[in-house]
């Protein structure tokens, strides 16, 4: 029997080709199931997952029938494409992955240029009205940028992927405004001013309409638990009441793109904008920023623009409160900054190597040096049990274990502490 996931790993895990000629390629040879689809593109540094969560359910919620493309996956691969806010069931995965490696014969394609052609087939196939479709790396040459939009969003721009992007911030805004299209609006978030004047001339040449923020990222009013037992940020925003189980200063910006995205096309497409907006107090997004218990909270932010937008979570959630820190990164990652960033919270670093790492990963000696740079205590632990185990001794009672570095570490530590159904939403 054909195993989908089987096949892709067998493709390049780790392979990057920029450009699109084998994805257009290789959607032709699926017969274009892009065509029959709508499009939301999303590029940006961070806060593309989580804006592309809010998105989906907001949509749903509306009505519409949806698919949701997103990577990394943190356990099971299907957690990439997502049909009505689940992951497709394993049998479509299997027939629709068979097909596509058929026609995928005599010519080699990347995992990525793979697994997105599949995500069109699977969306196209399954029959979803509006498909939310984030960008691997990049956007203008990324390979999910060989499909017509008819919207897009840039969520930020930060320092990442500088050896692939460009060394500055108008370097790599030039590459995410790549997903523009001729007359598609763009809606976009916290832009640097070298970044914003980089994408927005860009949607100038190309006619787009541009929908910033609409208003300053509001305050948090406090956190309760919803009616589903999910820990919510109340704020007010545009003189209504919003609840969102997304903690953190970042996710309530990330809402003021989602806001500006629905309201655009609730008026385009004809339903009650508020009432998608306020279903997003039943939004999920695993691994990013979760509490995912009362003695646990982790978070796959690898860079230190994603890792400042935790750190400010957790000041937020538990104020002058410190925290025992699992700590994982690959070593062409900027763990420094990060490391730095994190000891503001840290009562503790219990540093761990990096599962299933393929790169080079940053060594004891190399985060030790760090901890003590920073006056942190710390300790380094081969087995990730265990350093969870420890972690949660050292915890403060009015606080939490802390688990942050790598979207590799954040999958390890949910398949130890979530059934995969919960991840999978099924």
């Amino acid at each position: 029997m054909f195993s989908t996931a089987d096949f892709l790993n067998n493709c390049n895990m780790f392979g990057i080709r920029l450009g699109l000629d084998s994805t257009k390629e290789l959607l032709k040879r699926a017969g274009n199931p892009e065509k029959y689809l709508k499009f939301i593109h999303l590029a940006g540094t961070n806060g593309k997952g989580s804006t592309a969560a809010m998105l989906e359910h907001a949509f749903r919620s509306a009505g519409f029938s949806t698919g949701l493309y997103t990577s990394p996956h943190l356990i099971d691969v299907r957690e990439r494409f997502r049909v009505n806010g689940k992951a497709v069931p394993e049998e479509i995965f299997n027939q629709l992955g068979e097909e596509l490696a058929r026609a995928a014969e005599g010519t080699e394609f990347t995992y990525f240029e793979y697994a997105t052609v599949l995500a069109a087939l699977i969306f196209c196939r399954t029959g979803v009205d509006v498909v939310i479709w984030e960008t691997g790396l990049g956007g203008r040459l990324d390979a999910t940028n060989a499909v017509q939009s008819c919207g897009c969003v840039i969520t930020n721009i930060a320092y990442d992927h500088q050896n692939l992007l460009g060394n500055t911030l108008a370097e790599i805004a030039a590459e995410k405004a790549g997903i523009l299209k001729e007359g598609v609006p763009l809606f976009y978030n916290r832009l640097p001013d070298e970044a914003k004047s980089v994408i927005e001339k860009r949607a100038r040449e190309l006619d787009c309409e541009i929908f910033p923020p609409a208003a300053p990222v509001p305050e948090c009013e406090g956190y309760s638990l919803s009616e589903k037992g999910m820990m919510c940020q109340r704020f007010t925003y545009e003189g209504k009441n919003f609840s969102l189980p997304l903690p953190g200063y970042m996710q309530r910006e990330n809402f003021r793109t989602v806001y500006n995205v629905v309201n655009y096309f609730a008026e385009k497409w004809h339903f009650d904008g508020s009432a998608a907006l306020d279903s997003l107090k039943d939004t999920r997004w695993p691994g990013r920023c979760q509490l995912v218990n009362s003695t646990l909270m982790i978070d796959g932010g690898h860079n230190p623009d994603g890792v400042s937008a935790f750190v400010k979570a957790l000041e937020e959630l538990y104020p002058g409160v410190k925290h025992p820190v699992v700590y994982g990164a690959f070593r062409d990652k900027d763990y420094k900054s990060c490391v730095a960033l994190l000891s503001r919270i840290a009562s503790h670093f219990i540093f761990v190597p990096v599962p299933a790492a393929e790169r080079g990963i940053a060594t004891e000696e190399d985060l030790s040096a760090l901890a003590r740079e920073h006056g942190i205590s710390y300790e380094y632990l081969e087995d990730i049990g265990a350093a969870l185990e420890t972690a949660r001794a050292k915890r403060n009672p009015a606080g939490v274990a802390v688990v942050s570095g790598s979207l590799y570490l954040t999958g390890d530590v949910l398949q130890r502490e979530v059934p995969l159904n919960e991840v999978l939403d099924l």
